[in-house]
């Protein structure tokens, strides 16, 4: 079965982990490594034949067009992960409309062609949200993968489906929701798709989870970031669970990527769900 693999594409300071130790008006006095990050990233995809969805993050686009350039011409596919990696459920309707607006503006001043997907920041879209839809939609968004069916605190909607639904919050208005990928055991979804969970579960257990997933019938939806290939990057003196989910396992994390992408088949998300976002569309 096709699987489908998504990149967050932020920097090493971007990440809500460390939004204290580094707000918004100290990023472009750090040392960005999303550009060797971005190309360490592609250079992986490339060896493997592996076409994937990069969540790009505005600010990247703006500050590093090139970045967004280069994912292009290797042939990925290019959606929106925020212009400012702002937390969606600390926004209003119209800041929320503002960000993303200004991300779609400066991915596509470099490609040419229209964005049609959107994942929050930390997953922080709020289901029961309905204005979040509208704006999606208004901003011409087909497919989103933000509404993660786990329990965290941060983000999560336990209770949401765990695999690909419509949310229709209003007459003319469809969006394909594509969750991260979870496994239900023991009467709870346990989060397999990436980031975090990705670098601390074993081998044996994220394959076997995507082996379900599969034989439930359904694509599995991973996701990393760039700096996550990255163990030699700046570390933060943050809070102990900060740099433990952070930092934890960054220098096994290549050869657990490669050992996926060698044994299972993954594309972009409109590949993997071809037929569910024609039907939205």
């Amino acid at each position: 079965m096709l699987n489908a693999l998504t990149v967050d594409v932020e920097d090493w300071f971007h990440v809500h982990a460390f939004s204290s130790e580094f707000p918004m008006s100290t990023w472009d006095s750090q040392r960005a490594r999303v550009l060797r990050n971005t190309i360490k990233t592609l250079e992986i995809l490339k060896e493997h034949d592996t076409l994937a969805t990069f969540f790009v993050l505005g600010w990247v686009a703006e500050k590093h067009p090139e970045v967004v350039a280069m994912i292009q011409d290797q042939g990925h596919e290019i959606a929106s992960h925020s212009q400012n990696h702002r937390l969606v459920y600390d926004m209003e309707r119209e800041e929320f409309k503002r960000d993303l607006q200004q991300s779609i503006l400066h991915i596509e001043q470099v490609t040419k062609s229209t964005v049609r997907g959107y994942r929050a920041p930390c997953f922080s879209i709020k289901p029961e949200v309905q204005w979040v839809w509208e704006v999606l939609s208004e901003c011409g968004i087909e497919y989103d993968s933000s509404v993660f069916p786990v329990r965290h605190d941060t983000y999560g909607s336990p209770s949401a489906p765990r695999f690909a639904y419509r949310i229709e919050p209003t007459e003319g208005i469809s969006i394909l929701e594509i969750p991260p990928s979870t496994v239900h055991t023991m009467g709870m979804n346990i989060p397999v798709a990436g980031g975090g969970y990705l670098r601390m579960f074993p081998y044996w257990f994220i394959r076997r989870s995507i082996r379900s997933i599969n034989a439930e019938g359904h694509p599995a939806v991973i996701y990393f970031h760039p700096w996550e290939l990255d163990p030699d990057q700046t570390r933060v003196k943050s809070n102990l669970k900060s740099r433990f989910r952070h930092y934890t396992n960054l220098r096994s994390f290549e050869s657990k990527l490669r050992r996926l992408l060698v044994e299972f088949r993954f594309s972009t998300l409109s590949n993997a769900f071809e037929r569910t976002i024609s039907r939205v569309s």
